[in-house]
């Protein structure tokens, strides 16, 4: 499973902003704009958006809640709290930001008289169904002067291979097997970088313009897009197979079948005519032809 890059936003470091001369944007700061204006983009459909930790801010998850579902990982000794008590018309003084303090994610592990419930996952790296163990709530995460109601999910595994972890996001109706799904189907942008960098060339070119630099990258990304839209259509058509030897069997296409065979569809119409005829002499056999071309898409 690949992510279709379909949106880039340019993040230039703090010490370039500097010796420019210009006010630095944070990486959160650009990340609000790209979500908002794929909000207003698509009014009608619901956006969730999945992210690593860099992106579990408050001031950001704030910002952009109430147009966007954010999923993203949550520190073990996340500051939790009640909502505030209702206000009456005996309460004095400035109203509550916050309600009791909750138990910090860290500490329940530790607690043996916490129920933890299991949800199969049937989505997880590598695509089988793993089983976890799994708490969830509503809290307000909060840092002095902000605050944001999360839903977290509290992770652990019963095998023990990977550390227990948490995760929020500012749906609060979302179920807990919902943010586990959603956030495991992360690793299919892991997977886009991957095949981009392998294929495309994304971070290995080397441009001393600044044009050049803001727009290499978003052609290459959108050209991954192009190409798997292009591929999908070929593979109805069963005219994409995945490549494969004797002693390693493929379950599906990888990117390299997607562009082998995207580029076999564009170089056999125009560049490589043969014999319309079978009274006209064929130079090349068409077996071999065919392996040359297969070789040549495989190789560019």
């Amino acid at each position: 499973m690949w992510g279709l890059p379909f949106l880039t936003v340019l993040c230039p470091s703090e010490r370039y902003a500097r010796e420019r001369g210009r006010p630095h944007r944070k990486l959160t700061d650009r990340a609000r704009q790209g979500l908002l204006q794929v909000a207003r983009w698509l009014p009608g459909r619901r956006i969730i958006a999945v992210t690593d930790s860099s992106y579990a801010s408050i001031d950001l998850l704030d910002a952009v809640r109430d147009r966007v579902c954010m999923v993203s990982r949550l520190r073990l000794d996340a500051r939790l709290f009640d909502p505030p008590p209702p206000r009456t018309a005996r309460t004095l003084g400035r109203p509550r930001r916050t309600g009791e303090r909750q138990p910090s994610l860290a500490s329940r592990l530790e607690n043996p008289a916490i129920q933890w419930s299991e949800a199969a996952i049937g989505a997880w790296y590598g695509g089988q169904e793993h089983r976890v163990e799994f708490i969830s709530g509503t809290a307000l995460w909060h840092h002095p002067g902000r605050a944001v109601p999360i839903r977290y999910v509290l992770v652990r595994d019963p095998a023990r291979r990977f550390r227990p972890q948490a995760f929020l996001c500012t749906d609060l109706a979302a179920s807990p097997a919902d943010i586990l799904a959603w956030f495991v189907r992360r690793w299919s942008m892991e997977v886009t970088f991957a095949e981009t960098r392998r294929h495309l060339g994304i971070e290995t070119q080397r441009q001393w313009s600044d044009l050049a630099i803001a727009r290499t990258t978003p052609v290459l990304m959108g050209l991954f897009s192009v190409i798997t839209l292009v591929a999908n259509d070929l593979q109805k058509q069963g005219r994409l197979r995945p490549a494969a030897t004797t002693w390693y069997r493929k379950e599906g296409p990888t990117f390299s079948d997607a562009i082998a065979a995207v580029r076999r569809k564009l170089w056999a119409a125009p560049y490589f005519h043969t014999s319309a005829s079978k009274d006209e002499q064929q130079k090349i056999p068409r077996a071999l032809f065919n392996s040359l071309l297969n070789n040549a898409c495989y190789a560019a």
